[in-house]
């Protein structure tokens, strides 16, 4: 079974994570200073977009000065009452053997703030209460509401990754690994993913399974996705939640187009559902979106987008009862992959239908579904033709070198290559060639 990349490679020294060079060098400096009568905080509040390494540092620095790491994610014990119990009583506990406790509380943000106002009191009390350092963990730290916890902190701010940070880390992690990667191929990966090292290290570890060279055109897909976070995230959240209202969630912290959202969870659900019987009731789900979508979209009913989004994504995710959890490398949609590599010959089919269409009075579309085989046809059976069809029609080389069945590129370099032999000098003396022509 293939382990997570970004399980396997977790940094264990805070030297080790990538970039932010400056708030881990103001999260050691607070961690240090901690119980000193200069330490101006008793909690550090460590903010930024997802993939930027809050947590993995704070892990990391645990072990780099030797704390426990008491880890509590605040969005699965989001009432005031959970957050005392567990973390108030490790954070006012003496210390285990010896060792200094470091109280961590992940994705405070997560906490339902308009359903438990009790939880950001419990936030307080529990900073108030310490006897050891306690972080706290948010993308965003300037929601109205947790105003008195943000108080309490020293606010750390950790940025996106760049290339100049995020690039020698992947090439130490390709040489790890045995993968022989192009440097655009990582550029453009890093690019893409907007600095988020944890989507932009499972995007390495998909393109690279099965193989272990990665070139530039393996990727270059990929700058027509445009990601507000990880799709890893959402389709993580699809396959893994166990209430609809979780599952859901998927389509809001994903900016994507939906039909390209199916796409991605059509692909993956024979890998995610193992199990015969959820894989059919996923798949039953996914057709019932996929026709809801079709009809949504003949009709212009956009009313019908709740129910959509509730099968592609609730649908899949309560179909889940029988398959053993287990990790499994996401796939690219095969068919969105299919169609950017046609993109070329796509456009080029469209372009011989618009010129068909103009002598045939119909629609570019009509035009090359119904006429364009035909005329193919003639091109390749019948080449005396290819002349008069070619002008009567308006098309151009590219055109008709694709018609014929060579291909607009190999039209291109055989005129290319046919220019080249015309413009070679004679290697013959005249008089030789005039020999061997009268002969």
């Amino acid at each position: 079974m293939p382990v997570p990349w970004t399980v396997k490679h977790r940094p264990k020294t805070l030297s080790s994570v990538a970039g932010n060079k400056e708030a881990k060098e103001t999260f050691v400096e607070w961690l240090k200073s901690w119980g000193q009568s200069k330490s101006p905080k008793k909690a550090a509040f460590l903010h930024g977009p997802p993939g930027t390494g809050k947590t993995v540092a704070v892990e990391a620095a645990a072990s780099d000065f030797g704390f426990d790491l008491v880890e509590v994610n605040a969005s699965d014990n989001r009432s005031g009452d959970q957050l005392r119990k567990i973390a108030g009583g490790a954070a006012v506990q003496g210390e285990l053997f010896g060792r200094r406790r470091l109280i961590l509380l992940d994705e405070i943000d997560g906490i339902n703030l308009a359903e438990d106002t009790g939880a950001v009191a419990a936030l307080v009390e529990i900073i108030e209460a310490a006897r050891c350092p306690v972080v706290l963990i948010a993308n965003d730290p300037w929601d109205p509401k947790i105003r008195s916890v943000r108080d309490h902190c020293v606010l750390v701010e950790f940025k996106r990754l760049g290339v100049r940070d995020s690039l020698p880390y992947l090439k130490a992690l390709c040489a790890a690994e045995g993968v022989e990667a192009d440097e655009q191929a990582l550029r453009l990966i890093i690019d893409r993913n907007h600095g988020d090292m944890r989507s932009i290290v499972n995007d390495l570890q998909t393109f690279s399974t099965g193989k272990n060279k990665i070139s530039y055109s393996d990727v270059e897909w990929l700058a027509r996705r445009d990601r507000k976070e990880s799709i890893f995230d959402a389709l993580r959240r699809v396959f893994s939640s166990k209430t609809c209202d979780q599952a859901r969630r998927a389509t809001d912290i994903v900016d994507m187009d939906l039909e390209m959202l199916f796409e991605w969870i059509y692909e993956n659900t024979p890998l995610q559902l193992t199990d015969p019987k959820d894989l059919e009731n996923a798949m039953e789900a996914l057709s019932r979106a996929d026709l809801v979508m079709a009809r949504m979209k003949r009709r212009q009913a956009w009313q019908l987008l709740p129910f959509a989004i509730d099968q592609m994504t609730a649908g899949v995710a309560m179909s889940k009862e029988r398959t053993k959890p287990a990790w499994t490398p996401m796939r690219f949609p095969s068919r969105i992959m299919l169609l950017s590599r046609t993109r070329k010959e796509r456009a080029l089919r469209l372009r011989i239908g618009q010129a068909i269409g103009q002598r045939t009075h119909l629609s570019s579309r009509a035009a090359e579904r119904h006429f364009l085989p035909y005329v193919s046809f003639i091109f390749r059976n019948n080449p005396e033709m290819v002349p008069s069809l070619s002008e009567g029609l308006g098309l151009d080389e590219e055109m008709v070198q694709y018609l014929s069945g060579n291909g607009a590129k190999e039209g291109k370099e055989k005129k290319k290559a046919k220019v080249k032999t015309k413009s070679r000098p004679a290697t013959q003396p005249a008089s030789k060639r005039r020999k061997a022509a009268a002969s």
